[in-house]
């Protein structure tokens, strides 16, 4: 019987078979899954709802299985049609888990091309599929060295 926060099977097998470098996908409800899997990353469905289950919850428990060393967020276009006023506040509750494990660490922006890029490559060993309904609420981590 496992005793942490993390007790879902695929997910602890994804993350034991990964190491230092490699990544960690947490997508939101928007994410094109299927154009935009990493060729080894192991895809695991937690979408129940819309809602269920957030990003935050996934990242609460992911941070005590693995160290985190780098955090990822696709950016907010800057202008146009779909620009945002000001930051998503999920950002902020990212960086607020984040700061409890891995103190110090920034949020990286990469523009949407390039975030597509950067999780869908081989190095992504898990994407978790959420149900999280804010846009940009997408966070790609990179497992640190414990």
């Amino acid at each position: 019987m496992l005793r942490g926060q993390l007790i879902h099977p695929e997910i602890l097998a994804s993350l034991g078979s990964a190491g230092h470098g490699s990544k960690v996908l947490i997508a939101d409800g928007n994410y094109p899954f299927a154009t935009k899997l990493g060729p080894n990353a192991e895809l695991v469905h937690l979408n129940l709802a819309p809602g269920v289950v957030d990003c935050v919850t996934i990242l609460s428990s992911l941070v005590t299985a693995i160290p985190v060393e780098a955090a990822a967020i696709m950016a907010a276009p800057k202008g146009g049609p779909d620009a945002l006023p000001e930051d998503p506040p999920i950002w902020q509750e990212f960086a607020s888990v984040l700061r409890k494990f891995a103190p110090g660490l920034e949020l990286e922006q990469y523009d949407r091309a390039a975030f597509y890029d950067a999780a869908s490559t081989g190095d992504v060993a898990l994407t978790i599929a959420s149900g999280e309904q804010r846009i940009y609420a997408n966070l790609l981590l990179t497992i640190g060295v414990v």
